[in-house]
């Protein structure tokens, strides 16, 4: 079975060189996880960047029951970023693999390490404006595998998640002193 890989470009034209280069590259991922549901590649040209080589932009996506894996590269050759992207996603799906195999820790929830996880939130008197809109599904985890999807997106603040223990949507977040923070929603 090869996988569905559906590409997505934003300022530059897709040339059928460059589909069938991205098709061939994350078609093979599959060998690495064969449970990959959905295979995405954003790929843009961002002009506005300082640097000229950062300019071409290659991101990859994999979608899978329990899994999120995203990679984003960039380059002043977009080839050369699909190829670092997808060298960097193959690592992830290693270390994914991996952490199957080894098992998942000693049992601890997160939420009996951190200790307390409420920080007050400050008022503005000023209306904010909402700049982007992001939907997502939540697959249920528990908080050690929502601590592992948070390392591998790469989230570096905050990890949204559906805890199925609990049979509620949880905020995983990263403290100053590098343990976790779990933030249990209740409807008063």
């Amino acid at each position: 079975m090869t996988l569905k890989v559906e590409i997505y470009h934003k300022n530059i034209e897709p040339t059928e060189r460059i589909t069938e280069y991205v098709t061939k590259k994350v078609s093979k991922l599959d060998r690495y996880l064969n449970d990959i549901e959905e295979a995405r590649v954003d790929l843009g040209y961002r002009k506005s960047m300082r640097n000229p080589a950062d300019r071409q932009v290659a991101q990859i996506t994999l979608r899978g029951p329990g899994f999120i894996l995203r990679s984003e590269e960039r380059s002043d050759d977009l080839f050369t970023a699909i190829d670092t992207a997808v060298d960097r996603i193959q690592r992830k799906i290693e270390r994914l693999k991996g952490k199957r195999v080894r098992g998942r820790g000693d049992g601890t929830p997160a939420s009996a390490v951190s200790g307390e996880a409420t920080t007050p939130v400050e008022e503005e008197e000023e209306m904010p404006i909402i700049a982007r809109r992001k939907e997502f599904t939540l697959v249920p985890m528990d908080e050690l595998e929502a601590i592992e999807q948070m390392k591998a997106l790469g989230h570096e603040n905050f990890f949204i998640f559906f805890n199925a223990n609990t049979n509620a949507i949880n905020v995983l977040y990263l403290r100053r002193d590098g343990t976790y923070g779990l933030i249990e929603p209740r409807l008063g």
